[in-house]
């Protein structure tokens, strides 16, 4: 949610914990209207709701959870998409860590009376954004150049990201934010001509970026 929405916005917030892979959860609000359209656009793969309430108890319910769980409100895109292919098997497994946390927040005094706390409800998304078996990603598109093409075959799409099986250089990540602006148009086989970003190997598996 953008940090300048008016304090005196009448809607009711949500206050939520997101998982993004292990040791990735974030603690974030967001309009009730909205569902869950925020979870999908941030794409994370499970989360649970906290509490529901008007916009400066949900602020502050966030603020509270931020530093009583030692939790942030943003994690990085590289650091998402670097773990998507070696996710926990099972829906339990990946909801470990924030079915630990709400019940930590549970516990915790300080919340809003004006906020309405929410039980343990895990929903996935690793079936929405089909990364069942995703293999790993050896790049990341980092950028659009004119003339230049990007194709292959869709193999998962997590918030912004499409993992896209290409000829010749694997699985690449091409972050659809950088297609603003560009006029596209179909590919047609062509080879993949934009710069790409290497993940680095470390520790068995992919955590950052050269």
């Amino acid at each position: 949610m953008a940090a300048d929405t008016l304090a005196d916005d009448p809607r009711p917030y949500r206050v939520y914990l997101a998982w993004f892979g292990p040791g990735m959860v974030k603690v974030g609000i967001t309009a009730y209207e909205r569902g869950s359209a925020r979870l999908l656009e941030q794409g994370a793969v499970c989360f649970s709701w906290l509490g529901t309430g008007p916009l400066m108890a949900a602020r502050r319910t966030e603020e509270l959870l931020r530093a009583a769980l030692a939790v942030p409100d943003r994690v990085p895109y590289g650091d998402k998409r670097a773990v998507r292919s070696s996710l926990p098997a099972s829906a339990a497994e990946r909801a470990a860590e924030i079915a630990e946390l709400h019940a930590r927040a549970r516990t915790l005094g300080g919340w809003p009376e004006s906020l309405e706390r929410a039980p343990y409800e895990p929903v996935d998304h690793v079936e929405v954004f089909g990364l069942a078996g995703l293999p790993a990603a050896a790049g990341e598109v980092s950028g659009l150049v004119a003339g230049g093409s990007v194709g292959g075959r869709l193999l998962a799409a997590a918030g912004p990201d499409l993992h896209l099986e290409t000829a010749g250089r694997g699985v690449v990540v091409l972050d659809t934010r950088l297609m603003t602006g560009w006029d596209l148009v179909p590919a047609e086989g062509e080879e993949n001509t934009v710069p790409v970003r290497e993940f680095k190997q470390a520790r068995g598996m992919q955590d950052g970026l050269f």
